[in-house]
């Protein structure tokens, strides 16, 4: 292997395939970029679904998180079965400033994660976003711990626009899937799965995803 193929080569020892998902608007896109860059602008609506990939090392493993972003309008959720397939980690993102995401995760979100995920030892994790506005907070921090107790989550506010406690948030949860066993072992096996999985389901040209 050539030096140039450093940093996407075998350079990580444990892959990670990680969901975002909540309301649309409640900043999951920016928190994702705020996570990978240290910048983060205002985003247009994510159309469908987007991933990114971040190496990092936590725990002395090196992993690479492959994140993906969905749009939370209801004519995307066709995707729903593909998105979450073999997700260790998701991350259920709602706005302290807007009531109807923190219910919605419990009406809707929670319900599809009951009804698609995979992986039945799969981590989850509440995330309550832009405490930087903290003046129109209309969640607190104790309802938002209360949720994430009763859906079994782990729980952190952050800010993607401070860039608060974003690394936490996604550090926290790669710690947390690294100890169960079984996560642990699918994320140590990816590697060889991959090229299988290659043949098994090309992805649909950008565009159309039923032609």
């Amino acid at each position: 292997m050539g030096s140039s193929s450093g940093q996407s080569g075998g350079s990580y020892d444990l892959s990670f395939k990680i969901l975002l998902i909540g309301d649309s608007g409640v900043g999951k896109s920016c928190l994702l970029l705020s996570f990978i860059s240290s910048s983060v602008e205002d985003l247009a609506p994510t159309i469908g679904v987007d991933f990114k990939i971040k190496l990092l090392t936590v725990g002395g493993k090196r992993l690479k998180l492959t994140i993906w972003d969905t749009a939370g309008q209801e004519r995307f959720r066709t995707l729903t079965n593909s998105y979450y397939r073999g997700a260790q980690g998701i991350i259920l993102v709602y706005d302290v400033t807007r009531r109807e995401t923190f219910t919605n995760l419990c009406d809707v979100w929670a319900k599809e994660v009951e009804l698609y995920s995979t992986n039945k030892d799969c981590v989850k994790m509440l995330v309550g976003n832009k405490v930087d506005r903290e003046s129109e907070r209309v969640v607190s921090r104790e309802e938002g711990m209360a949720l994430a107790k009763e859906l079994g989550c782990l729980f952190v506010e952050c800010s993607a626009k401070t860039r608060e406690n974003v690394e936490q948030c996604f550090e926290e949860l790669a710690l947390k899937i690294m100890e169960v066993p079984s996560l642990l072992e699918e994320g140590s096996n990816l590697k060889r799965n991959i090229l299988k999985q290659k043949t098994e389901n090309q992805a649909p040209p950008r565009g159309g995803c039923c032609s």
